[in-house]
């Protein structure tokens, strides 16, 4: 009677899909802590290395260790946090029980803030936008074009951080009020991440650029 031989062909498929995804899981796990630690040492070339590390850490992955890719990562979170206080701004000065229109210089603070990062919000989207089409020349070679983008990614940041700075001295002659405190507060708290973003963009332009 002839002995059945047993099929290793299943026992194969499993034994190199976990093989694969171990060393998928490694290249993961390595990429994460590389990343991780690269944007803890870029970080430390901001105003507020807690507040960029915090905000960006979750893209160590992606960003591993390009400054390009950093860069563009702290464009879209300062991008994504004015975009939520433009609406915030908004929002306020549409409540009715604020009593805006009691006081004139509030309502014209108010509007003013919401127009300065409806504009910072549009110079950011720019930024990223050039971030995303940047042309770093032939064989790592700068060229012209390439400092031009980058030219414009800083002035765009740049602006965008001033209008946003000229949101809270819209505010000095407001009577002081919680609504005042509440608008400065987070205003401030978003031009950290754009001061955060403008650093790391500069300190890219500084490596890219000799």
């Amino acid at each position: 009677m002839e002995t059945q031989r047993p099929n290793l062909l299943p026992l194969l498929f499993i034994c190199f899909s976990l093989r694969l995804i171990s060393a998928v899981g490694e290249s993961n796990y390595s990429n994460t802590t590389n990343g991780t630690d690269f944007i803890r040492t870029s970080c430390g070339a901001t105003l507020y290395p807690d507040v960029c590390f915090s905000s960006l850490s979750r893209y160590a992955a992606a960003v591993g260790r390009d400054p390009a890719q950093l860069a563009r990562a702290a464009i879209t979170v300062s991008l994504a946090k004015a975009k939520h206080m433009a609406a915030y701004v908004s929002n306020v000065s549409r409540q009715a029980d604020y009593g805006a229109a009691s006081d004139p210089r509030a309502a014209a603070a108010l509007h003013d803030c919401f127009s300065n990062f409806g504009d910072a919000v549009d110079e950011i989207r720019g930024s990223l936008r050039q971030m995303r089409h940047l042309d770093p020349g032939v064989a790592g070679a700068v060229g012209e074009s390439f400092r031009f983008q980058m030219s414009n990614v800083q002035t765009w940041m740049s602006a965008a951080l001033t209008d946003q700075e000229t949101c809270t001295d819209g505010f000095e002659d407001v009577s002081d009020g919680p609504v005042k405190a509440d608008v400065i507060g987070r205003a401030n708290e978003v031009k950290k991440h754009t001061s955060n973003a403008l650093a790391l963009v500069n300190h890219y332009a500084e490596k890219a650029v000799p």
